[in-house]
């Protein structure tokens, strides 16, 4: 597989969260890392990771993601192992990292909020930041409509709703995508 830049960025923020947080299953990751990406969108016009996100009963999934993690190979393999443990009266898939962070990837406004978002939610469980990426009129629930969106795609865009500056970051979002698509990858 090829290594982009957003690969590199994704296997370190997923390296990231998993060292900086407790209790980081499949089900919290997907959290931390479309906090990551929607809060640095609503602030630049670009994602961190590059990742896009569907709307399931339990919050937003990266579902290309989600099928990798479910046996990683590659790259991902390299990175992190996923490791059952047991949780009183349930299992739950924890990951687990396999090699150092490299901050290398990140610019200094990406790894502030890395570290902004693993501080808030250290020791949430999944369950505990539902509130968080439910939230009313919130990206998610936008989508997902009491289940008519069921599975629907994300738009980087619902995150704008309530900024100030809508029209600047569209613009900004919209020159970037043409770079990546003139280059051909991010």
């Amino acid at each position: 597989m090829l290594k982009t830049h957003h690969r590199e960025k994704l296997l370190n923020a997923i390296i990231f969260f998993a060292s900086n947080t407790t209790k980081c299953g499949k089900t919290k990751l997907f959290k931390l890392l479309f906090l990551l990406d929607f809060d640095h969108f609503r602030a630049t016009g670009r994602s961190v990771t590059g990742l896009d996100y569907y709307a399931w009963t339990m919050g937003p999934v990266p579902v290309e993601l989600n099928g990798q993690l479910d046996e990683p190979s590659g790259d991902l393999f390299q990175a992190v192992s996923i490791v059952t443990e047991q949780v009183v009266d349930h299992q739950r898939l924890k990951v687990v990292p396999k090699r150092e962070f490299d901050a290398r990837f990140f610019s200094k406004r990406e790894l502030h909020l890395l570290e902004d978002i693993a501080g808030r939610y250290r020791d949430s469980t999944a369950d505990e930041m539902i509130e968080v990426t439910h939230a009313e009129n919130g990206a998610w629930e936008k989508v997902w409509r009491e289940g008519e969106g069921r599975n629907g795609l994300i738009d980087y865009n619902l995150a704008l709703d309530d900024v100030d500056d809508r029209q600047r970051i569209e613009k900004a979002a919209e020159e970037y995508r043409e770079i990546v698509r003139r280059l051909g990858t991010a």
